[in-house]
Order: C-alpha cells, then structure tokens, then sequence
C-alpha cells in the first residue's frame, strides 16, 4: 500500500449537505454559544451549506501554461452563515481526495556503484480508498466552525503540476487561506467571482502524513490567517523521509519509493501525464538515488529553514512505532519550535502510522476541542495552562508532563565489550569482532538471537535492575573499517530483550483500538487490528539508525573510504520514548544493510569493530542501568 494512500477519500463520502439561498443580516444575526469555557454544538451538521471555490494561486504556474495554478476548496460551514454568522475555519489540504495511479517505485538491490538492477523493478498494486474519520465535520460544524478541503495542486479538479514538497505545493493551501482573508480571488464553477465574507478570517490546519506535513509546510510561509496547526504524523524535512545521513532510505514498508513517484501517484489533475511528466521525470533526476547526499532540491523541501517565521501554534501527534514518517520528523520540529518560542504541544502515543482519534478519543476530542477554542475563537479554555506533553508511556498509560523529553533527561554512556557484554565501564582491551554484510535477512531476523552471527554483531546489558524510560534521541559512535565490499551503510538497532516484549509492528490491546495507517493482508481499507494475548516473541527493536558512511562527515558531501583504515562513525537512532522494564535486557545490534529500509548493494562487505572505542549514548529520563 502507498504510505499516504490510507488518506485518500471521496469527497462525495465526506460531505453531504444542502444548498440554501442568502439571507440579509438582521438584529438577530446568529452567534456563537459558549459554556464552561467551550463552544456548543447548536447548529445543524445536516443543514449546513457546501459550497465548491477554485482559489487562484497567484504567483504560481507549476504547469508553465501561462496561467497561475488554481486549486479546488471544498467548504461545509454552518448555514447561519448565510444570516451573518461568521466562522473561523477548520481546514485540511491533501493530494489524495481523487485517489492515485498505479505507479512503479524503484529498485533498491544495486551493483557495487550503487546503479539500479533493472530487470528487479516491479509495480507497485494501488489499493482501495480507506474512509475518512468523519469527525472534523460532524464535531466543529455544529459548534461554529467552517471545515475546509483543499486539493492539492496537480490533483483531482486543480491545475498545476505535483512537485512533492516544494514551494509549489505550499503555495495551494496557503493561497486559501488568503482567499480567506480576502487576499487571493477565487470563482463559482460558472467562474464567478466568490468572496468569503462568512470567515472571521483566522484558520487552524490539521491533518495526518501529507495532510499533516502540509500544514507545517504553510506555517513556514507566515501567512497570515493561520493561527494554529496540528501536524499528525508530519514531515518536517523531505530529506529525512527519504533519506538517512547521506544514505538512501525508504518509508517503512516502501521500498523504493522516492519524490518523483510519490509525485505521479498524485498526479490526478485532468490531462496529467501530457502536462506534467516531464517534470517529474526531471525530479527523478535530480533526487539523486546513487549518493543520497543532501543538495538544494532537498534544501528547498526542509521547513526548518523557514521555523523563525512561523506564527501559528504547533500542536504535534505522532507514534513512536511510526517507521513510515519516522520519529524524527516530529522531534527536530519540536526543538526548532521550541528555539524560537512558538507555542506548542504534543501528544506521543505507541501506535504506528495513525490518527489519535482511535486511541483516547474522548481525551482527544477534549483537547483537540480546546485548543481550537482558543487559537480560533479566542475562547479561555484553559488548554495553554495545562501539562505541553502528553505522552503514552506503555501502552494504554499515559503522563502528563512539563514538556518533552521529560525535564531532568541525562545522557547515559554504555561501552560494548568483550564476550557481547554492553556496560557503562568503557574495555578498552576488548578484541576486534568482524562481520560480513548482507542483503536477504532482516533486521529482526538477525536480532531474533544474541549468540555469535557472522552476519552482524550484538551487545547486551546484563537483567536491568529497575525500569529504564529511554526520552530522546539516542546516538552511537563507532569505530570501524569496511573492506572487500560495496556497501556504505551502517545500521544499529536499539532492542529490548525480555519474555514479555511485544513483536515488532503489533500492538497489543489493552481494552482500546489501535487502527493503523498501513493496510495488511486480509484487512480491509486503513484499519488493520491486531490483538495479543499476553506472550510474546522475546525482542522489540526499539529505535534504529543508519549511516552512509561515505557521508561521516556531512550529509551533503560523499567522501570515500580507504578500505581497511578505521574511522570513527557517529550518528543518531530515531527518537523514541520507550521504557526497558525491569528484568530485561537492552541490546546494541549493528549491522550493514537494512533490508527493508536501505539500497541492497552486492554482498561481501566485511566490516570489523574496535568496541572498546565505541559507545552508546541514551537519553534517560528515569530508572538506572545498574
């Protein structure tokens, strides 16, 4: 399944209400009704107008047929709006809402110069449309918000051409919001000009993946009008999603996929492939799946450049088993944010790829509730006086904190040593291990033991003697040679041994729904359950990371390697929140090639480590390792 697909919707299942004429205002012009410091639903989901606008994107022709892109906005808004009544808006932008095309990715097994095996390429099967939560609509409209759906430029009834990221794609969303604020024209299906005299003019995005990168993306920008966002499961920077310290990567569960099919899979505008493929055999190009460095294309979908003028509060959600929109994603927005005083929150949760709804959705509703209250309406619903983080400690336990990682994190070192011993006393005596990379077995499959492997190499702490929450995001620094072989990728995995540890990619249900964002075998549309009993496999790989070694130094500049010279390696794992509990065991595992995540170059490459000169650095935020 595409790693967005789970968000593709009908727009026809999405809204269903009725067209009324206009009424003048009067003295008895409509109001928002408010209540223990929160708006009340009294108007009528069933009753509310949906209107169709095509917002021109000034500034933009993405396409290059000499006229600026438009894109369509779907609106529901309270039909009091039609008697005076005016509403801040609720407004989600996706490339998804026509569906997408059947699309190739890339191959990732390679030769030894990282060029492609062709006759490995295969098609990727499109699946059905899953449907869409429902709850933005039928919960704000009746409490006098206006919901909003933006096509994404080069998809479904826009124009323009999908360019996966950039400016171009921003400019869609951001240009309703000034259509909203009176600043951009937009014109009825007959082209008359429309005018949004019903909106107060202030605007809050939401959205989960692309939906939920978007607005990031728009915040970025400054604009006007965009009091607030809540990425869920967001892109803070392209670059991460597709690839790792100078190394290509995938997104969880797509192996080969990059920006230029994501860009075709999108591209549902009329006349798409005539008009726009060019270009996306052009962004093909200038990826670069052979060195995986950074360069301006990349630069130019990094909204990090851009946090110092951001103006809308931030309201994060992700998983921390999220391996699609990994947890970095999430964290350096946090930080940046934080640098440069944005008002923020965030909710971290257990679950994978996912909206929050299907986890505390009364909770969720709560303070989702609240904090559009108060960036939208200008209503005191205490939601800024209460804890910045909540955070799904184990699953179904949550805390409540004073913002993330949990004040008081320290980092802790642990020292690989002789025998696979992992501790916090550096061996500087312990003896070089070498292990041969390879491209067939998995990542779990190579830490499924702890015995010798001629594949890869792991160190373990000895039974833990207190639960240990590991907050942030760990790193580790290896020295190392590489010889007799092509691949340049180095990976550690962070794994918790234990009896009672879940398997990797399950959830186990505890009285709640875990719905995830990726479809599986034999489960229909975006919701695949999962129920365990008590027992378990015995590992969980926690966090992992990856190194192009060739990139040691920066992510935009390949250097190569002497083979058989040692070299320091550091880099970092994904952020995680996660607690080794009491009894276990924690476990470094470093291997070459990722199966699932990396590019397969040939096999062979032998790698030898000098552990008493490397380490493992852990956030921890409660517990001790001895």
């Amino acid at each position: 399944m595409h790693p967005w697909k789970a968000l593709a919707v009908p727009l026809a299942a999405l809204l269903v209400a009725t067209m009324t004429g206009t009424t003048p205002a009067t003295a008895d012009t409509p109001s928002i009704r408010i209540e223990n410091n929160a708006t009340q639903p009294v108007f009528s989901r069933a009753d509310a107008i949906l209107q169709t606008v095509f917002v021109e994107v000034a500034g933009t022709d993405s396409d290059h047929d000499g006229a600026p892109d438009r894109v369509a906005v779907d609106i529901l808004r309270p039909k009091e709006t039609e008697q005076g009544l005016k509403v801040p808006v609720i407004m989600e932008s996706s490339p998804y809402y026509a569906g997408g095309n059947d699309v190739a990715n890339h191959p990732v097994d390679v030769d030894e110069n990282g060029v492609p095996l062709p006759s490995l390429r295969a098609l990727a099967a499109s699946p059905e449309a899953g449907p869409f939560d429902g709850y933005y609509d039928n919960y704000f409209v009746p409490r006098g918000y206006a919901i909003a759906l933006v096509e994404n430029i080069g998809s479904g009834r826009a124009t323009g051409c999908p360019t996966t990221g950039d400016v171009n794609e921003t400019a869609g969303p951001k240009a309703a919001i000034d259509w909203l604020n009176g600043r951009a024209k937009g014109f009825d299906a007959q082209g008359e000009p429309v005018e949004a005299t019903w909106s107060t003019g202030k605007v809050g995005m939401i959205g989960v993946s692309y939906n939920g990168t978007l607005p990031n993306a728009v915040a970025a920008t400054g604009v006007e009008g965009l009091e607030t966002i809540v990425p869920i499961a967001a892109i803070s920077s392209w670059y991460d999603y597709y690839r790792a310290n100078g190394g290509v990567l995938a997104p969880g569960g797509y192996q080969g996929e990059d920006l230029d099919v994501l860009a075709e899979y999108v591209l549902t505008r009329e006349n798409g492939y005539e008009v726009c493929g060019e270009q996306i055999k052009q962004l093909g190009i200038d990826q670069d799946r052979i060195t995986g460095d950074y360069s301006p294309l990349w630069d130019a979908r990094n909204y990090l450049n851009d946090v110092d003028k951001v103006k809308a509060s931030v309201f994060v959600v992700h998983g921390l088993n999220d391996w699609n929109v990994k947890t970095k994603q999430f964290a350096q927005w946090w930080y940046a944010l934080g640098e440069h005083d944005v008002p923020r929150k965030i909710w971290l949760h257990q679950g994978t790829h996912m909206s929050p709804f299907n986890l505390r959705t009364a909770e969720w509703l709560r303070q989702l509730h609240g904090w559009f209250d108060h960036w939208l309406q200008g209503v005191d619903s205490g939601i800024m006086r209460e804890p910045q983080a909540d955070v799904e400690v184990q699953v179904g336990q949550w805390a409540r904190e004073a913002s993330w990682p949990p004040p008081g994190t320290k980092t802790a070192k642990l020292y690989p040593g002789s025998g696979s011993a992992l501790g916090q006393k550096k061996d500087p005596r312990a003896p070089e291990e070498t292990f041969t990379d390879q491209k067939t077995r998995t990542a779990e499959q190579l830490v499924e033991a702890t015995g010798a492997d001629p594949n890869r190499l792991a160190y373990t702490t000895g039974a833990l003697p207190a639960d240990v929450r590991v907050s942030g995001t760990p790193t580790v620094s290896v020295r190392a040679s590489l010889k007799d072989g092509a691949s340049p990728y180095l990976t550690a995995l962070l794994v918790d041994y234990g009896t009672d540890v879940r398997p990797t990619g399950s959830l186990v249900s505890t009285g709640q729904t875990y719905c995830y964002g990726e479809s599986v075998p034999g489960d229909s549309g975006c919701t695949a359950l999962r129920t365990l009993g008590t027992a378990g496999t015995d590992y969980k790989i926690v966090t992992r990371g990856w190194l192009d070694v060739r990139n040691r130094h920066r992510a935009d500049r390949t250097e190569p390697l002497r083979p058989g010279k040692e070299y320091t390696f550091t880099w970092d794992f994904q952020p995680t929140d996660y607690t080794f509990k009491q009894g276990h065991r924690l476990g470094l595992v470093i291997i070459s090639t990722d199966h699932d995540y990396t590019l397969r170059y040939p096999e062979g490459t032998k790698i030898t480590v000098s552990p008493g000169h490397s380490a493992l650095n852990l956030p921890v935020s409660t517990g001790r390792l001895r």
